[in-house]
């Protein structure tokens, strides 16, 4: 795996200290888990999804948290009885914690489990003091002269 050294972009920036701090927590959080696997689907022009395979875990086995602009999906199968004897098992139901980080403004919705996925709706809603607005220019009118009164 390669690091990046974001040195110079903190000698060089003002401001921008959030964003390096983002790109540090991104390489080395994951660290390549795979399970269980997922899709990060764009749906509209502010809508994203994110699709878990959660086959073997119930509703009250998942857990999904907002913070520190992180959205954090895990899951932690119950105990299971001892009654049970496997001769083959192929469905995986270990513990696991995905991380991922969300854009400014960006939040989770929804979520529901269907057919073994688990599906989280994200939107992106803009505060109206931070989108874009048209400022109108208004029409121009002569300028007066100032009356100068010189006294001798």
């Amino acid at each position: 795996m390669r690091n990046f050294d974001l040195t110079p972009l903190y000698r060089s920036t003002i401001g921008f200290d959030r964003l390096a701090n983002i790109l540090d927590n991104v390489t080395r959080t994951d660290g390549g888990s795979s399970y269980p696997p997922y899709n990060i689907e764009k749906t509209g022009e502010d809508t994203y999804r994110i699709t878990i395979a959660v086959a073997g875990f119930s509703d009250d086995e998942l857990t999904i948290e907002a913070r520190d602009g992180q959205l954090v999906i895990s899951g932690k199968k119950g105990e299971a009885s001892d009654e049970t004897t496997f001769l083959h098992r192929g469905i995986a139901t270990r513990a696991f914690e995905k991380r991922f980080q969300l854009a400014d403004h960006v939040r989770a919705t929804d979520a529901i489990t269907a057919n073994g996925l688990l599906h989280v709706d994200l939107v992106r809603e803009v505060p109206e003091a931070l989108k874009p607005r048209k400022i109108e220019i208004a029409k121009s009118r002569p300028i007066e002269a100032e009356k100068v009164t010189v006294e001798v």
